[in-house]
């Protein structure tokens, strides 16, 4: 069995963005030269995330705007977490959305439903941060 791994690196202005890293997946997955077998793809930061959904800008709206009805950044004093920082919704948010995406690799192609696509979620950007991709198969 082969394997691979790769770290991608992501720095967001703002507090908050969706992007959509399929293409950069894909590109691990060519590099990685395995057919057939299971990619992880992990957020490795607990204020971040990775997600499968719909690379619909109305969605990512949608998704950011429920985020931040069930855990508001502000005020920053309503967490216990806070002392000395800022971003406690950062955390609960991740929890949310996920870890984590594992997916099929078939025919050396992920093996997607129509419109799934791979996210990385930040939640408490400004900063540099990790995303793993592990790919193991044949």
């Amino acid at each position: 069995m082969k394997h691979y791994r790769k770290e991608l690196w992501f720095k967001v202005p703002g507090r908050r963005a969706f992007i959509n890293i399929t293409p950069e997946i894909e590109t691990c997955l060519a590099q990685s030269g395995i057919r057939n077998g299971l990619l992880l793809c992990n957020a490795m930061h607990i204020t971040a995330s990775v997600f499968i959904n719909d690379d619909e800008s109305g969605l990512h709206h949608d998704y950011d705007v429920w985020l931040e009805k069930l855990a508001p950044h502000a005020p920053v004093e309503q967490y216990r977490h806070n002392v000395g920082e800022d971003n406690a919704d950062a955390h609960m948010k991740r929890q949310i959305m996920g870890r984590e995406v594992v997916v099929a690799v078939t025919d050396g192609r992920l093996d997607f439903g129509t419109w799934e696509q791979i996210f990385y979620g930040e939640f408490d950007g400004r900063r540099r941060k990790r995303v793993l991709v592990k790919i193991i198969g044949e």
